[in-house]
């Protein structure tokens, strides 16, 4: 196992792609740097998930971590040897490569067609959904990333991040439970917020999940 403190990177953006590895403990952000030097973050991995997982021969982007993280390392080579021989990790890889390519597409949605209240809606739903395990009623929402990562995922600004929370805060929607985190007290209000049907299959578990406002 590897530890890392918050704030270290454990690659960077067109390092040699040598490893591989899964996410024990704590958030990483995933940033790519734009040609003229804009900081852009594309997603934040959990424990459970894959880094450095798409097998090309340098990284695509660099990943730091938001909190203390612990890690466990795989050569390339092993594995890939252990794909070969294990048709189990075959179907893990090509579902953390399709959930990566389905996570791509929907932020393309998210930034061309949504307003910056759906964007942080959507943010703070598809953050709940990932990470609880349970279904409480009002679930509470760990946000250990800063606003700025928050804005910079979102392509908003921190000013509009900011204001946008406390727009929710005052509506009765989510209240503060900690400096890094939020119960989201309104689920259904959430996603309506955030341009969400009931009737697609993929909000419809939330719904049941987290319960009526």
């Amino acid at each position: 196992m590897d530890r890392f403190e918050a704030g270290s990177t454990l690659f960077w953006e067109g390092d040699p792609a040598a490893n591989v590895f899964e996410v024990v403990a704590g958030v990483f952000r995933i940033v790519r740097v734009l040609n003229d030097g804009r900081r852009v973050i594309t997603g934040f991995i959990y424990a459970g998930e894959l880094l450095g997982a798409s097998l090309r021969d340098r990284y695509l982007y660099s990943a730091e971590a938001v909190t203390q993280v612990t890690v466990r390392r795989f050569g390339r080579n092993r594995f890939q040897e252990e794909i070969s021989r294990q048709p189990e990790l075959r179907e893990q890889l090509f579902s953390r490569l399709s959930d990566e390519l389905a996570a791509a597409q929907d932020q393309m949605v998210l930034l061309s067609r949504k307003n910056a209240e759906e964007r942080v809606c959507n943010f703070l739903l598809s953050t709940a959904r990932r990470v609880t395990q349970t279904c409480p009623a009002m679930p509470i929402v760990e946000l250990p990333m800063t606003r700025l990562d928050i804005a910079d995922y979102l392509g908003l600004t921190i000013e509009t991040v900011s204001r946008t929370m406390t727009k929710l805060t005052n509506r009765g929607v989510i209240v503060a439970a900690g400096r890094h985190s939020v119960v989201i007290v309104k689920p259904v209000t959430l996603a309506s917020l955030a341009g969400e049907s009931y009737a697609d299959p993929y909000a419809a578990p939330t719904e049941r999940c987290l319960g009526a406002a």
